[in-house]
């Protein structure tokens, strides 16, 4: 499996870790070893969860534990106003601030890459208006946590002067 594989399955099993922790109230220590030993990797109950990098996963997970406030006030700061992150749905809400996290803490990953991925989580999950809003609330907050990087654009190869 390739390394961006294993870092989409990373960011699946985070949110869905994230998710366990926010409804059943499990703490981090036990999220992270259940998810090691009998999710990632493993086949449960006929479906099969890919191998992870667990690294990642482990980043991204103990991440939103320890910058939850932070991420939270900037979430909410994104969302439309009346609708603050605690209304969110759960799994909405773990996307969210996964997402959040990579955005404000992971500056080695290009913020295109961060919002397609969490797109892509959100499609897992819902097939109506959420992926959308995923896309508007990590694209309004890459515009202010990285100013300038969504607005510069690769030369694409048909532009490129070639010699």
């Amino acid at each position: 499996m390739t390394k961006p594989a294993e870092r989409s399955a990373a960011r699946l099993a985070a949110v869905q870790a994230l998710y366990q922790m926010d409804v059943a109230g499990k703490g981090i220590v036990d999220a992270l070893a259940e998810f090691e030993a009998f999710w990632i990797g493993q086949e449960v109950e006929g479906v099969s969860f890919k191998p992870a990098e667990t690294a990642f996963f482990r980043d991204i997970l103990s991440g939103v534990v320890r910058e939850q406030r932070a991420i939270d006030r900037k979430v909410d700061a994104a969302l439309a106003a009346g609708w603050p992150l605690k209304r969110v749905e759960a799994v909405l809400r773990a996307i969210l601030r996964a997402g959040a996290y990579e955005l404000m803490f992971r500056k080695d990953v290009p913020a295109r890459v961060v919002i397609s991925e969490y797109v892509d989580v959100a499609h897992s999950f819902y097939d109506q208006d959420e992926p959308g809003l995923v896309n508007g609330v990590l694209d309004a907050l890459a515009r202010e946590v990285r100013p300038g990087e969504l607005d510069a654009r690769k030369p694409s190869p048909r532009t490129r002067k070639t010699r």
